[in-house]
């Protein structure tokens, strides 16, 4: 939990979304799902809206046109993210750079 550790040192205050949550838990075997609920309970939940929809479906659509594809999910992610003004913290550079989403790898 190191970069979580860090997150809140530096006071930042990390958010989470039922997109990530789930993509998290669907990773897990049952044992470890207390683990992740732990994890959460400082976390700040937040649910996106029609902005964040809207705004995940152009970003769809560019990266279509571009004749790349960026998930649902990560779209969803993203989005929300944006709409926040926050960032995203995963090792899925690749997907994420679609967006114009700032983004911190681990």
């Amino acid at each position: 939990m190191g970069r979580l550790d860090s997150i809140f040192e530096s006071g930042d205050e990390p958010i989470v979304n039922e997109i990530v949550v789930t993509e998290v838990r669907s990773g897990l075997v049952q044992i470890e799902e207390p683990i992740l609920a732990r994890l959460l309970a400082p976390m700040e939940f937040i649910q996106p809206g029609p902005e964040s929809a809207m705004l995940a479906g152009r970003w769809r659509r560019a990266a279509r046109d571009r004749g790349a594809t960026l998930s649902l999910p990560d779209s969803l992610i993203a989005a929300a993210v944006e709409t926040v003004g926050a960032a995203v913290l995963t090792r899925n550079v690749r997907d994420f750079a679609l967006t114009p989403v700032r983004v911190i790898t681990y």
